[in-house]
């Protein structure tokens, strides 16, 4: 009986492993993909790269920004977007509170000003955390690319 114990539980191992779509830490993934030196990290916990500074008033929480992005996992799997696989700018914007949004994002967006864009590396806790959210598995490290288009 231990046997096909053992047995199942390996399968169901293998089965939810498949090569190339482990997901790593953020830190993992800095390092598998040599970032380290083209990024920033922030003293609460996240690493960002500022691609374009923009002008004009940075956000802050109380404000509501238009924003387009793209959101994906270490392993490459798009789980969120603004316009086409291809572009993710070539949708319409999208607008939100700032204070409604995950900490990862309260506390990069305040790094640009309209017309800027930033990529964001954040660990699971100021994404989704341990429960994870839709496709976003539990724990789940996450990378966002942001245009920010508008503060109000």
């Amino acid at each position: 009986m231990k046997q096909v114990v053992a047995v199942l539980f390996l399968s169901f191992l293998f089965i939810g492993c498949k090569k190339g779509e482990q997901l790593m830490s953020i830190e993992d993934y800095i390092i598998a993909n040599a970032l380290s030196n083209s990024i920033q990290q922030d003293s609460k916990g996240f690493y960002y790269k500022i691609e374009q500074a923009g002008s004009g008033t940075a956000p802050t929480l109380t404000s509501k920004v238009t924003i387009y992005y793209k959101g994906y996992l270490t392993n490459g799997t798009v789980f969120d977007q603004t316009g086409t696989a291809a572009n993710y700018e070539s949708g319409n914007p999208v607008t939100f509170n700032l204070n409604q949004l995950i900490p990862g994002w309260q506390l990069g967006l305040p790094l640009i000003k309209p017309g800027g864009k930033i990529k964001l590396y954040l660990p699971p806790s100021l994404g989704y955390g341990a429960y994870g959210a839709g496709s976003i598995p539990g724990n789940a490290a996450l990378i966002f690319e942001i245009t920010l288009v508008g503060v109000s």
